[in-house]
Parts: C-alpha cells; structure tokens; sequence
C-alpha cells in the first residue's frame, strides 16, 4: 500500500505556478503513486490558519511571493540559508509535528549557474532590488569574487541593497536604475526585476556579452534575453532556476534523492509550450 502524503505550493496570485507540474513530474518519476501537490491562493492574512489546519499526512509546502516572510514567525525552525535573507521558500513537516523554513533559490542559483559553467566571475551586475535581488546576492556571495553592483529606482532600495550586502560579505555598490546599461558588461548579469522591465535594455547589449541570468521564465526569451542570445552571450532563465529549486525541495519534502530533473525540467517545458503559466518566479 502506498504512503499518502500531501504538498503544495502556496501564495497570491498562485493559479498559474508551475510548481505542481514540476512535483508532480517528480512524484510520477520516482513512483510515489500516493503522494499529492496542489495549490493554494494564501495570503498573509490567511497563512497562520492554514498552517494550522495541516494534518499529519503534509509532507512540506513551498512559498512564493507574498509569504516568504511572513511565514518566519509561524515556524519552528528556519535554516541558516534562510536566515540569511529572511525569505522561506519550502517548509518541511517533520514527522514529529515540528516546522521547519528552507531557502532552496540560494543554491537553486548557484546550481542553475554551475550547470551553463558559471562557477566564479570577478564582478557581477544585479538589475532591481526585490526579495529575488536578495536571493541573487547571496548566491553572489559564493560565486563572485569581487564587487557587485545593483542597479534600483531608489535611494530607498539602494540602502536596502546595500545593507543585505553588509549582512552576505557581498561588497556591495549601487547606482540608478538610469545606469542599467552600463551593468550590462559585467561578466555576470542577474535580472530580476518584473516582465517587461528589461526590455528597453535589450538595445543595449554589448558586442561581446558575458552570462545573463535572467528570473523570469514566461514570456521567454524576455527581450533582453533574446538580444543577449544574439550577441553570442550565455543566457540562464528563469526555467532553470525554477527547476533547480523545485529538485531541492523535492529531496527535502521526500526524502529521495536524486529528484528526476531530466523529467522535471520536460515537464515543465511542456506546460510553458502549452501556455499554462503566467509571469512569475514559482
């Protein structure tokens, strides 16, 4: 008899994530015949009840926007990882009842870069300065070994960049948004800014580009990815961070590893080929 165990991804909007394609390719992979993902349109306001209405058979949830903080307080345990940007992106539910906050997007970067043979640059460029920025620059804080500049629309983002590069070791610098293209020559590029930000940037791709790893993974190529892709510039999306991330939490909430990515990432490639995603980064 097979175990039955639930998951699902939580947050507000959630009726387009990919999560649920990407688990559930998981879970057919690795023939967990009983185990569930689904989704769930939670907010912060209607987070501390949900948490509480979980039964013993919950294996783990992952978060999207706008709970990765405000879940820290309702847990029992958060991780290192993290803490280090106070953003929980998986829970994992113990079999002895206990809460425990994960952050799989810091190595899901980091992996994701490995995989298209970023391992280390000297410099680095971070295009906005959301929760996603914060995320990039602790995975910077393994990858690069000099400074990072983060290129924001305020004095207000800037002090907030700086202040989590203070808190990473990340040496950081800032400059207005109106300054973005010049960023586009650092060795390794990260956007991670809403659709359609970028696009006014495409224009201003250098003649020899490095790596731009762009967040987003629909609608893709994003126009700064399409002309940087042109220019012979190595391109990582938001696709595969996605994937990379979900095959983390997967190995968490299960147990099994190695998650199937090969089958992950198909999956998911083919739920964006059939158009049933919208922008996001989960």
């Amino acid at each position: 008899m097979s175990t039955v165990k639930r998951a699902a991804v939580l947050g507000s909007p959630i009726a387009h994530s990919l999560s649920p394609v990407l688990h559930r390719a998981a879970y057919a992979e690795l023939g967990l015949s009983g185990w569930s993902y689904d989704r769930y349109e939670v907010d912060e306001a209607r987070l501390p009840a949900f948490l509480e209405g979980l039964d013993a058979s919950w294996a783990g949830l992952s978060l999207t926007m706008p709970l990765k903080r405000a879940v820290i307080p309702l847990l029992d345990e958060v991780t290192e990882t993290a803490s280090s940007v106070e953003a929980v992106n998986t829970v994992v539910l113990t079999e002895e009842g206990r809460r425990v906050g994960d952050n799989t997007d810091i190595p899901g970067m980091i992996a994701a870069l490995r995989e298209r043979g970023v391992e280390k640059v000297d410099s680095a460029a971070v295009l906005g300065a959301g929760a996603t920025a914060s995320s990039a620059l602790a995975a910077l804080s393994r990858v690069c070994t000099g400074p990072v500049t983060a290129y924001v629309r305020s004095e207000a983002r800037a002090e907030e960049m700086r202040g989590w590069g203070e808190r990473l070791g990340v040496p950081v610098r800032t400059a207005g948004w109106e300054r973005a293209a010049e960023g586009l020559r650092a060795p390794l590029v990260v956007a991670t800014t809403p659709a359609g930000t970028t696009d006014a940037l495409a224009a201003e791709v250098p003649d020899r580009p490095g790596t731009l790893f762009d967040v987003l993974y629909d609608p893709w190529p994003t126009a700064l990815a399409a002309a940087w892709s042109a220019r012979g510039g190595g391109v990582v999306g938001g696709l595969d961070l996605l994937v990379h991330q979900a095959v983390l939490q997967v190995e968490r909430m299960t147990g099994r590893a190695p998650a199937p990515m090969a089958a992950m990432r198909a999956a998911g490639e083919r739920a964006l080929a059939a158009g049933q995603s919208s922008p996001a980064h989960s």
